[in-house]
């Protein structure tokens, strides 16, 4: 055991460098005023105070919250259906449609976004329309194959058992097969929800810089305005509002599983 520990340190050393070191660039930057030099520190919560403050930035946040609920619960309307289909197919047939559904995660999401750029210029949607359509496009098949599966682990005998007992096939859809999927819509939601609320290239590509969202406002103060300590305030209270709600998505993933 001692020995395959020493593999670890490699591990370790790149998330210390790479995940650690960042954060901890972010947390100091955040509490600290801008031009500060490493020596001469001047710590401040004027950056979490001007978030606050003004009503344009808690709007953003709002509106990042609002746009990941949406697409999250249109994921869930498509993906459910679609799990379940295919779900029911032959293993072979199952093979196929799942490869079907990541073929196009194969190629770079940045290079699919610009795909649907070109797609929606000859429509003339709404910039919020827009983005949600290339948010729902890009983190639908993440919710497909979490739900798929855990339906494909189902065990048949529960509904040959429901079937038996008398309940037909919406009884048996709503008191056996969906409550014990529950746990893989609760892993589509995590894995839809929070790249959702934290996107920026999407609203970027699509929204025609016309649709902001938190992502794009921390991306223009760190690479526009050149403001490190500001946008390291919105990255946290980001980070604080993506643990929330993976918090709450944990709660829910354990009550379900308590009642399977």
């Amino acid at each position: 055991m001692k020995t395959f520990s020493k593999l670890t340190w490699p591990y370790i050393a790149w998330i210390s460098a790479f995940v650690v070191l960042p954060m901890l660039l972010i947390l100091l930057y955040a509490f600290t005023k801008e031009g500060n030099s490493i020596i001469t520190l001047s710590f401040t919560l004027e950056n979490f105070a001007k978030f606050f403050s003004d009503a344009i930035f808690p709007m953003v946040l709002w509106r990042s919250l609002k746009i990941a609920f949406f697409t999250t619960v249109i994921c869930v309307l498509l993906g459910y259906p679609a799990a379940y289909i295919i779900a029911q197919m032959s293993e072979k047939k199952q093979a196929f449609a799942i490869l079907l559904i990541t073929l196009p995660m194969w190629i770079n999401m940045l290079i699919r976004t610009y795909s649907w750029k070109g797609i929606l210029a000859y429509f003339d949607f709404d910039s919020q329309i827009n983005v949600m359509i290339g948010m729902v496009y890009n983190f639908l098949p993440f919710m497909i194959l979490q739900i798929h599966t855990s339906l494909s682990k189902l065990d048949r005998n529960l509904i040959t058992a429901a079937n038996d007992l008398g309940a037909d096939s919406v009884q048996t859809f709503l008191r056996v097969t969906l409550p014990l999927s529950m746990s893989g819509v609760i892993s589509g939601i995590t894995l839809v929800f929070l790249p959702a609320v934290s996107s920026f290239f999407i609203p970027k590509l699509l929204g025609g810089g016309e649709y902001v969202l938190i992502g794009n406002l921390i991306e223009n103060y760190f690479i526009s305005v050149g403001n490190w300590n500001y946008g390291s305030a919105i990255s946290l209270i980001m980070a604080l509002v993506i643990i929330l709600s993976m918090f709450v998505t944990k709660k829910m993933d354990q009550k379900t599983g308590g009642e399977e």
